[in-house]
């Protein structure tokens, strides 16, 4: 069964697509029951309704195909909760052949543009949204501050203006804009003033609170309460694009690298935390709920204030992996309490943090990740401000579609709702709780979970949630196999065009004996199995160490294949798994060997970004980045995809890598030598110049299509940049091994190799 078809329906891949129907069966499956849901995938032909949805009179889910429709009576009966509600006025037509485009059997999928305001559900159903009344006040209104740091060297610095200068014109007239810069001060400018340059400047070592921001703004939260053109140009800091334009710009264009005098090996005094602050605080207080970005530049390490991650002397190194397990760390604890203090803040307000880390060395987003993921921002790492990676990954985020509307949604809110027989233990993603109770949710915790509602503050088309569910254990009725159950995920959202959506998926799979392991087996997604167990064991990186994790999940794929496994027992040749099963432990043996988990040659906050990508991406960017894709190009034929294996590696091909996070070209130590030589200019080696564009369009089409824009290099073998791709590879041939000849590449690694892991897994799950 192809699984991505049935993605390609509702945006749902299942771990298990039948689940067992007691708890007990169900724990025996090993892998959670768990989905990894795309909320605003792309889908085919979703209706865009002009009206707003029918909601049960009990439960308060929508209308949806799987109701059971009474046309004489005029009644609907929801499928989750048996209740029968009647029909509204504007229903009367309805008939067997007139249905409206909710109770079509081929739209489990729609979409309501919702006319009224985002309380309208509220409404209808006051239980079950009155936390979200005000969530859209400022609903219509994206604003935009940017936040800059000024200790750079002049020519980065006058790089990063160009290129916010070029994202300033492509923005809308309405949207709101305001700048920030700082070194060791944070100065917020007052776009409104005319006559002269005019800021607030606030010491970067002070850590305020938003009370305290607003004060020394002067901001008014009752002038303020209702935006509009008398409390914008009283306060100055945040005004329409098309009334600032001029300012914004001479403001921009008049920074300079920071005054403050660097002592000899010592850092520049640098306040990121203090500007992240500021600029919240007058967000809060200006635009609270209206959809607003805060985009911070940096170019090097917090040093001083909230936030600091490394003293300016530059005798104090930078922390490490190792300081961070030995708690040589001194302000590590702090200041990610800062951050998830900032979280709360950032999440209650439905604002982002989108941090853009251009430097050689770390800047801290290790420390800032709680912050970012909590409000879904974007993240990204660069050597400069010059940099392609950079340029590209700001100008995309700018992106707009056919009509011209900002490509981003904001204040998005996901409700679940479930027959009685499913219960919800939690989600992970970039999304945080709304703390919504209901009878639905299990005592029993996964990730962010006591709910069954989640806020994001922005929402892509791409952003991914996992969410994981368990056979409740209360039912005085035993589930009968081969019956539905049902779940229902209502996702509302503002569109980048101001209006207010909700997105409704309403879904159904089946339950069987949990003793039937062939009709479970049918359903398993070994594909989104992975994805689903690699966001477990980085939200354990969080708590556990990571030998602690590495056994979690040998013992959990143990227990797999000991269950799912065909073997005679302690015969560990005998051991076969079906087909659906066959990639599973690969899969886990490649995220044993992840950037996830082994930080090894990783700074803290390149191992934070790996982690904070892995927990929004869908299933197939999860699995590029566990086991990345491979494909040899040779003068034999059109490219092929090959193993993952250092056998794959051959003095007469080119190899095109892509771990999601770079896209490599590694080129044979044949066609390396031929490329220096010049022979691509031959005319009469047309063929070659052919195999040597091949693999460049080809990382061209990837590096086009992928956000944050991955980092491209190119190699020869035996070079230094190599080692990109054989830190990934299988290491079938080693120093330690005599099957290689003098044309083999070897890897110099005490790594075991993919076959040496499974027929140690196969010896340990047939045994008794």
């Amino acid at each position: 069964m192809d699984f991505s078809e049935l993605e390609a329906i509702d945006g749902l891949r299942w771990a298990w697509n039948s689940w067992a129907s007691s708890p007990v069966e169900a724990a025996r499956m090993v892998i959670p029951l768990g989905l990894l849901c795309t909320p605003l995938m792309p889908l085919n032909d979703v209706p865009l309704l002009p009206y707003d949805p029918l909601l049960c009179n009990s439960c308060h889910a929508v209308l949806n195909p799987y109701c059971r429709i009474d046309y004489h009576a005029r009644l609907w009966i929801c499928p989750f909760c048996h209740h029968r509600s009647t029909f509204p006025p504007s229903y009367a037509s309805i008939t067997e052949d007139n249905l409206p485009a909710e109770l079509f059997p081929t739209y489990s999928t729609v979409e309501y543009h919702l006319n009224r305001s985002s309380a309208s559900i509220a409404a209808s159903s006051a239980s079950r949204f009155s936390s979200h009344q005000q969530m859209m006040q400022g609903a219509g209104i994206p604003g935009f501050v940017f936040v800059v740091d000024t200790c750079v060297a002049t020519e980065d610095l006058q790089h990063l203006k160009n290129e916010i200068l070029h994202v300033f014109s492509q923005l809308p007239e309405s949207a709101v804009v305001g700048l920030i810069s700082f070194g060791d001060m944070v100065t917020v400018h007052d776009l409104s003033y005319n006559y002269c340059s005019r800021a607030v400047v606030i010491h970067g070592q002070r850590e305020l609170s938003s009370t305290q921001v607003q004060d020394l703004l002067q901001i008014s939260p009752r002038q303020l309460r209702q935006f509009g053109k008398a409390a914008v140009h009283h306060q100055g800091f945040l005004l329409p694009m098309s009334e600032c334009e001029f300012n914004f710009t001479t403001a921009l264009e008049e920074l300079r690298p920071n005054s403050f005098p660097v002592l000899p090996d010592h850092r520049p005094c640098r306040a990121t935390g203090a500007a992240i602050a500021v600029a919240t605080g007058l967000l809060e207080g200006c635009l609270p709920n209206a959809g607003a970005r805060i985009m911070v530049f940096v170019g090097g390490p917090t040093t001083i204030g909230p936030g600091i991650v490394v003293d300016a002397d530059l005798g104090k190194n930078i922390r490490t992996h190792q300081d961070l397990v030995n708690g040589n760390a001194s302000y590590y604890r702090t200041s990610c309490k800062f951050y998830k203090q900032l979280a709360q803040r950032l999440v209650a307000a439905g604002l982002v943090l989108d941090v853009f880390a251009c430097s050689l060395d770390q800047v801290g987003t290790a420390e800032m990740k709680p912050a970012v993921e909590s409000s879904g921002g974007l993240m990204m790492l660069a050597e400069t401000f010059d940099s392609d990676q950079f340029k590209k990954c700001l100008q995309r985020l700018f992106a707009c579609d056919k009509q011209g509307h900002l490509k981003m949604n904001f204040n998005a809110t996901i409700d679940i709702i479930t027959t009685k027989e499913v219960k919800i233990c939690g989600a992970l993603g970039p999304c945080s709780s709304l703390q919504k109770k209901a009878t639905s949710v299990s005592e029993h915790e996964i990730g962010i979970g006591g709910t069954r509602a989640w806020k994001m503050s922005t929402l892509t088309n791409k952003t991914c949630l996992a969410f994981f569910f368990e056979v409740s254990s209360q039912q005085s009725v035993k589930i009968q196999p081969g019956t539905a159950f049902f779940i229902q995920f209502l996702t509302q959202y503002q569109h980048g065009n101001g209006q207010v959506r909700l997105r409704v998926t309403t879904t159904a799979r089946r339950w069987v004996d949990g003793t039937q392991l062939q009709e479970l087996a049918a359903g398993f997604d070994q594909e989104a199995a992975a994805a689903i167990m690699a966001r477990l064991a980085v939200h354990k990186s969080e708590s556990e160490e990571i030998h602690e994790i590495l056994r979690w999940l040998d013992r959990m794929l143990i227990r797999f294949a000991s269950t799912f496994g065909d073997y005679i027992k302690d015969d560990p040749t005998s051991f076969r798994f079906s087909s659906n099963f066959s990639l599973y432990p690969q899969f886990m043996y490649h995220l044993r060997r992840s950037q996830f988990l082994q930080v090894f040659n990783n700074t803290p906050d390149e191992t934070a970004f790996f982690r904070l990508m892995l927990n929004r991406e869908a299933v197939v960017g999860s699995l590029i980045m566990i086991q990345p894709t491979l494909f040899a190009y040779s003068f034999e034929g059109p490219p092929v995809p090959v193993l993952l294996d250092v056998s794959s590696i051959s003095a007469d091909c080119i190899l095109l890598f892509d771990s999601y996070f770079y896209v490599l070209v590694h080129y044979g130590s044949t066609i390396a030598q031929w490329r220096k030589l010049g022979y691509q200019n031959d005319p009469s080696h047309e063929n070659f110049k052919k195999l040597l564009e091949a693999p460049l369009q080809d990382a061209e089409v990837l590096l086009a299509e992928r956000m944050p824009v991955p980092k491209f290099i190119e190699c020869d073998q035996h070079g230094s940049q190599a080692r990109f791709l054989l830190a990934k590879l299988n290491p079938s041939v080693t120093h330690n091994t005599n099957q290689y000849g003098n044309n083999s590449e070897v890897i110099f690694t005490d790594d075991v190799s993919l076959q040496v892991f499974v027929e140690h897994l196969q010896k340990l799950a047939v045994q008794a």
